[in-house]
């Protein structure tokens, strides 16, 4: 069942979807972007709390700079340089971060773009979207599917899909920003996380990957035991130093789907795993958040959401030691990502 979620600047009519499982958990998705607005999650009382922040209208998206709960591409994160090879052909694409790098696409994101919907019930919802050979600056058409799915297992899954004609890098993700005290209730930095990776790709100070993977051991950036987000934020460390926080892709151990990473509230008792078949998640704490107006009147601040983008390695197009997001003409891209919830008593 769909309501109305504001008209776009081109005149289209957004809509708001409601996905809702047997424990009461509800996920508030829009054709807008494929974005998840409002994601309603039991705490060790009972009580549903909404732990992503957002925005109340398809406006608000469009004014909003932070990606909340978008889905990115055609390539997630950043690409050096705004332009990349391929086929011994150069592409130039949109340098929308530092004047110089490419961010989650370019200018034209498919986070602000209406997709239509080809199929939904009550827990399950199929966006699609076209896009042309050269959007963004990328090769090939391709047509895109984003599944959202809310199981009685308390997952939220999003499944990828997409077969394009020509050789081009795909690498979509979803930007939500999880805070599982809710949305509202101000830093996440208390609440703590796991990483399960040895190591990280060091990025420069614009923060695109050297081509170095660092180990995590003895440094701030390890995460590999539980501990809280804020316990070593402010360290004098190099990587924090440069991204203000935690803005770094972890490279993840092992292959296949498993566990990437899990996030706990002492204070809801609520707990997140998130499980994926990529080889990389960029693990954002909000750093560039500034005084933004989102839901219900709420005010976000620096650290007030943690994102967990699963995904290739940012700039992978320009390492050839990092895996490649590049999918050959007629063969399919697809991967899974699964947020999976629960509550400690």
């Amino acid at each position: 069942m769909a309501e109305t979620f504001g008209i776009t600047r081109k005149g289209e009519k957004a809509s708001l979807y409601l996905l809702e499982n047997r424990q009461g958990m509800q996920a508030y998705v829009t054709d807008f972007g494929a974005t998840l607005v409002r994601l309603l999650v039991p705490d060790r009382q009972g009580n549903l709390r909404d732990v992503v922040l957002g925005y109340d209208t398809a406006e608000g998206y469009e004014k909003g700079s932070g990606y909340f709960g978008a889905t990115v591409g055609r390539v997630a994160n950043r690409i050096g340089g705004g332009s990349f090879s391929l086929n011994g052909r150069i592409y130039e694409l949109t340098p929308n971060d530092n004047g110089k790098h490419t961010l989650h696409g370019g200018r034209d994101f498919f986070g602000q773009r209406l997709w239509q919907v080809e199929s939904a019930d009550s827990q399950k919802i199929v966006f699609v979207i076209s896009s042309p050979d050269g959007d963004q600056g990328f090769p090939g058409s391709v047509e895109m599917k984003v599944t959202y799915t809310l199981n009685d297992e308390g997952e939220l899954k999003i499944h990828y899909h997409g077969v394009p004609d020509q050789d081009t890098p795909l690498n979509f993700t979803n930007h939500s920003y999880f805070n599982l005290n809710g949305h509202s209730a101000g830093d996440v930095l208390e609440q703590t996380v796991v990483l399960e990776a040895d190591g990280y790709t060091r990025a420069d100070g614009e923060l695109i990957p050297t081509g170095e993977i660092l180990p995590v051991e003895g440094t701030p950036m390890d995460f590999r035991q539980e501990k809280a987000i804020g316990r070593d934020i402010g360290e004098s460390y190099e990587a924090l130093v440069l991204a203000g926080g935690y803005d770094h892709n972890y490279v993840l151990n092992g292959a296949g789907m498993r566990r990437a990473a899990k996030m706990c509230s002492a204070e809801s008792g609520i707990c997140m795993e998130v499980y994926t078949d990529l080889p990389g998640i960029q693990f954002y704490t909000g750093n560039f958040v500034d005084h933004e107006e989102g839901k219900d009147k709420a005010v976000y601040e620096k650290h007030q959401g943690a994102c967990f983008e699963t995904q290739y390695y940012p700039d992978a197009l320009h390492h050839e030691n990092f895996p490649s997001p590049v999918v050959k003409a007629g063969e399919t891209y697809e991967t899974v990502t699964v947020y999976r919830f629960s509550a400690n008593s």
